[in-house]
């Protein structure tokens, strides 16, 4: 399992202005080209996004459904993917003082990702997270909608 933590400086009202946002993805999670919500209610449970990744000049789509979600404070998703199966991702989101604390967490369940799971893919794991919250932290912290006032 794979658990990221980092400190975003804007409120959670801001960081879920994001997530609750399924076209933004992109943006954020590596190795996604583009997002599209399915639903008009993203991110209730049951409703999903597309995504696209690109390798090389193949573009592969796969599907990301909400499991469970609690607003302003977490999000369980199921990634999935015909290559490599399906993965759970938690995301919370916690006040800090006036800032975000946002965590991710994520484990495969099923299909290569699952059986092939271990110690060196949480490594690689914990690295795509890093650059991933960071992504996550600059498009909060740069949005717009994101600035308290004052700033």
């Amino acid at each position: 399992m794979a658990i990221r933590p980092i400190l975003i400086k804007r409120p959670p009202d801001a960081v879920w202005a994001v997530l609750r946002d399924g076209r933004r993805y992109a943006e954020w999670v590596v190795g996604t080209a583009e997002s599209v919500p399915l639903d008009a209610d993203w991110p209730e449970v049951g409703s999903a996004i597309r995504y696209t990744v690109k390798v090389g000049p193949r573009r592969l789509s796969g599907r990301t459904v909400v499991r469970d979600h609690e607003p302003g404070r977490r999000l369980e998703l199921e990634a999935r993917s015909r290559l490599v199966g399906t993965a759970r991702i938690g995301i919370e989101v916690r006040p800090w003082g006036e800032y975000s604390l946002v965590t991710i967490d994520e484990h495969p369940l099923t299909g290569p990702g699952g059986r092939l799971h271990n110690v060196a893919s949480d490594f690689l794991l914990q690295l795509r997270h890093r650059l991933m919250l960071r992504r996550l932290a600059h498009v909060v912290e740069s949005s717009r909608a994101a600035a308290p006032s004052g700033d």
